[in-house]
């Protein structure tokens, strides 16, 4: 039986957590959302809080383009090389007939700060999906 990490967050990597970088922006804005009573007690908030913690942070300008930020456009491919294509927001934006995925959902927390090449697994009704960022780009939005 597989169980999750410390973090609460799906496995990566074998195991490993993977290496995040967040914008200094994207990190005050999402620690200001958390904050606000309305989401502080969502069951992904103390596990994004987590995932803030750990990752180095950087000023918008100094971010690589080919890491998963607020709005950007993600894209995946799963194990069997499916693609997927995700939109980062934030809780008020969720849509997912749009692909727009919350940073509070479980996949959106674990994409958070994670650059192409890297991958996430994560528990399905179905069992462990794996997705692999394979490209990161700005909204279009």
């Amino acid at each position: 039986m597989s169980t999750l990490p410390r973090s609460g967050l799906p496995p990566s990597d074998a195991g490993a957590t993977p290496a995040i970088t967040v914008s200094s922006i994207d990190l005050a804005r999402l620690e200001a959302m958390l904050q606000s009573p309305a989401l502080r007690n969502h069951p992904t908030a103390e596990l994004l809080q987590r995932e803030l913690d750990r990752a180095e942070v950087l000023p918008p300008d100094a971010m690589p383009p080919d890491v998963v930020r607020m709005h950007t456009i993600v894209e995946c491919e799963d194990a069997d090389g499916a693609p997927r294509h995700l939109t980062l927001v934030y809780p008020q934006e969720a849509d997912v007939a749009k692909g727009h995925v919350s940073v509070l959902a479980p996949v959106g927390a674990a994409l958070l700060g994670l650059s192409i090449g890297q991958c996430i697994d994560w528990p399905t009704p179905g069992g462990v999906l794996r997705l692999r960022v394979t490209s990161v780009q700005p909204s279009e939005g």
